[in-house]
């Protein structure tokens, strides 16, 4: 009989993780097959997929409150599949708020519960911990700091390194584009990446501050070329739509799912804080880091991040290696903020040349790829070799 693993997923960058870990399980575990909540890329790579989460992605209270009712009913689907006894194991990847009643469901059937990609309780939300005593058996932790967080507080973790490095290490990026990219850059082109989010709400409150920092770019550095990578084709038709007559003049490219060549070919780059910093570390390009929140979140963040820094290459080393900021409020300042950070990489050689051998530093230290074979052999020895064995502990 196969073994089946429930997967719960709802960021589109824990599609593209979980879509590597189910390629991997598959090929090694052929025994084993997926269903759950996730993404198209995780369809693609062989799960069944019983409804787009990705498709919900919310960050902060404002967000989650409007689609309550939604998650509840989602949680309640999950919990039917759970019912038919015909689930091994649940994997769950990022997504806390949601990802919590999963667990605590799956826990209701006796079904072991493995966390792959942990909520960032050692940054925030460390009163969140007895969640995860209570309901995860086994975090795979990303980064070195996870592994000691939860081990720390009684949460059995193995740290298995960040998959975001696996992911770089195997696109193939296309080769035409690349060699169009190669000659702007031949010609005397200085390419800067703009990446304004993978969510819509972060694209639309992070492109319009990039765009003025833009204009003010293309009017001291005539040799700037900016590279909106968008992640779909409605945020790239919507950042288009917010050019004006004028701004049809600057020297912008739009593209849909190029993300990585065009970090691969740009100098530096200007980002919304996200997971994509982990590759802009791989391929060693600095980036400056902003990211646009309302007031009450903002508020509230205040009061339970216990770090400094949003940027997780930052956390990582023992200097902010990306120049971040949160924007609140008025936005002038972000802008100032971007423009100075971005023309300071394009114009001052020494201090360009200084971050990118920090990036190499820090590539050497944390960057070492395998991440998502040593998670999928983690997971396919527990349901393989101890999955009743898992049942009858949580029963």
């Amino acid at each position: 009989m196969p073994k089946r693993i429930f997967l719960s997923v709802g960021e589109p960058s824990g599609d593209q993780h979980a879509a590597r870990l189910i390629r991997h399980l598959r090929q090694s575990y052929p025994r084993i097959e997926t269903c759950g909540f996730g993404g198209p890329a995780m369809q693609s790579a062989g799960c069944s997929l019983q409804r787009n989460l990705t498709e919900h992605a919310v960050v902060g209270l404002l967000e989650v409150l409007p689609k309550l009712r939604d998650f509840f009913r989602f949680a309640d689907e999950a919990e039917k599949v759970f019912q038919t006894g015909h689930i091994d194991a649940v994997v769950l990847v990022d997504f806390p708020g949601f990802n919590w009643h999963i667990a605590k469901r799956a826990k209701r059937y006796g079904i072991p519960v493995y966390y792959y990609c942990p909520p960032q309780l050692w940054a925030w939300g460390g009163w969140r911990i007895r969640k995860m005593r209570r309901w995860v058996d086994h975090v795979l932790a990303v980064l070195p700091v996870e592994e000691e967080f939860f081990s720390k507080r009684g949460v059995a973790s193995t740290y298995v390194g960040h998959p975001f490095f696996d992911a770089v290490a195997e696109t193939r990026l296309d080769d035409a584009l690349m060699a169009r990219l190669s000659r702007q850059t031949e010609s005397g082109r200085k390419l800067v990446a703009v990446l304004p989010g993978s969510r819509t709400h972060e694209v639309q409150r992070t492109w319009p501050l990039m765009l003025s920092s833009i204009r003010q770019i293309a009017k001291t550095n005539r040799d700037a070329k900016f590279l909106v990578a968008a992640y779909r084709d409605r945020h790239c038709i919507w950042c288009q739509q917010q050019l004006t007559e004028s701004d049809k003049q600057l020297p912008i490219e739009f593209y849909v799912d190029r993300t990585s060549e065009i970090i691969e070919a740009a100098r530096c780059a200007m980002m919304v804080s996200g997971s994509v910093s982990l590759e802009l570390l791989a391929r060693r390009t600095p980036a400056a880091v902003a990211y646009r929140v309302g007031r009450l979140l903002y508020a509230f963040a205040r009061l339970v991040v216990r770090l400094d820094s949003i940027t997780l290459p930052n956390l990582m080393g023992a200097r902010k290696v990306f120049p971040e900021m949160v924007s609140v409020g008025d936005p002038q300042p972000a802008i100032d903020f971007l423009t100075e950070s971005v023309t300071a990489m394009l114009d001052d050689e020494f201090y360009y040349q200084q971050t990118i051998r920090q990036l190499e530093a820090l590539c050497g230290e944390f960057a070492g790829g395998g991440a998502t074979a040593k998670a999928a052999n983690w997971i396919g020895q527990a349901v393989i070799g101890d999955a009743s064995v898992n049942r009858r502990r949580a029963a």
